[in-house]
């Protein structure tokens, strides 16, 4: 399943998602950052005529179509090119931002390398991006353990038949409806949430019962051996009533619902801190 990531060049932000356990980046969001440009995708079609037009070469044939966030919170299929495709984009574009660029490029490319070599590293870094967040340590075991038992069962749902984004959303939908009784869009609209995940403003009860759902899940499914969206989304649904039931009985216990629209908001860091 394809995710969408957000990194920074001097404060511009650079779409990315794995593929292939290779970081690709989205073309018009580096002409946005190289060239100011109000109309990055005209660019980026002007420039292949150009680059074509100059020495024969094709800047298509370095890109791959994936699909990446929009504005809208809706994916799209977009021109994305890897490290080394990027290389060869930023060769034709003008700017004086084009060797900062390449070392930034340069830079976020090596530590993909390394989390490929040491998986821990990733995890280091999300967790002290958290901590800069203003998260607890308590709160950062449980998210960064519901990060892995997420990963895992999409890793499941790959294997067993998810080919779509859509699929991915349709069994996420079924754990949560089965869980807290509503679809993650009602859950963010209950938290006033638009593009913001989800997760990052759940409490610990709430994380809690979502790994709860998932971890379910993906053991009824090793256990089944299911295959197909059909039998998986009847496992989902299984597998977050498991932790619906859990959810009810705290809930009669603490006397309060475990949803609610409170985020689990943290504190305003500097961007002069977070720069360090």
């Amino acid at each position: 399943m394809e995710t969408t990531k957000i990194t920074l060049f001097k404060g511009k932000k650079i779409r990315k998602t794995l593929f292939q356990n290779e970081w690709w980046f989205s073309v018009t969001d580096v002409i946005l950052a190289l060239t100011d440009s109000l109309d990055a995708r005209d660019y980026w079609y002007r420039m292949k005529i150009r680059v074509k037009n100059e020495d024969g070469f094709q800047l298509s044939t370095i890109c791959r179509q994936l699909k990446l966030e929009s504005l809208d919170g809706k994916k799209y299929e977009t021109d994305c090119a890897d490290t080394e495709g990027v290389f060869r984009i930023i060769q034709s574009i003008p700017s004086p931002r084009a060797e900062p660029f390449k070392r930034w490029l340069a830079k976020v490319g090596y530590e993909r390398v390394q989390e490929i070599e040491n998986p821990e590293l990733a995890t280091k870094r999300t967790r002290m991006l958290y901590k800069l967040k203003g998260y607890s340590e308590d709160w950062i075991e449980k998210r960064i353990r519901g990060i892995a038992i997420r990963e895992e069962l999409t890793d499941e749902w790959q294997k067993r038949g998810a080919k779509e984004q859509k699929d991915y959303e349709i069994l996420t939908a079924e754990i949560s409806k089965a869980t807290f009784g509503i679809t993650p869009n009602e859950y963010k609209k209950v938290k006033g949430l638009k593009r913001e995940n989800l997760r990052d403003h759940m409490d610990d009860f709430e994380l809690i019962f979502t790994m709860l759902g998932e971890r379910s899940t993906t053991e009824i499914h090793k256990i089944e051996n299911s295959n197909g969206i059909p039998k998986l989304a009847k496992d989902a649904k299984r597998g977050g009533g498991i932790a619906g039931i859990a959810k009810k009985q705290l809930e009669k216990e603490i006397g309060r619902p475990v949803v609610s629209k409170n985020n689990f908001l943290p504190k305003k860091i500097s961007p002069k801190k977070l720069r360090k």
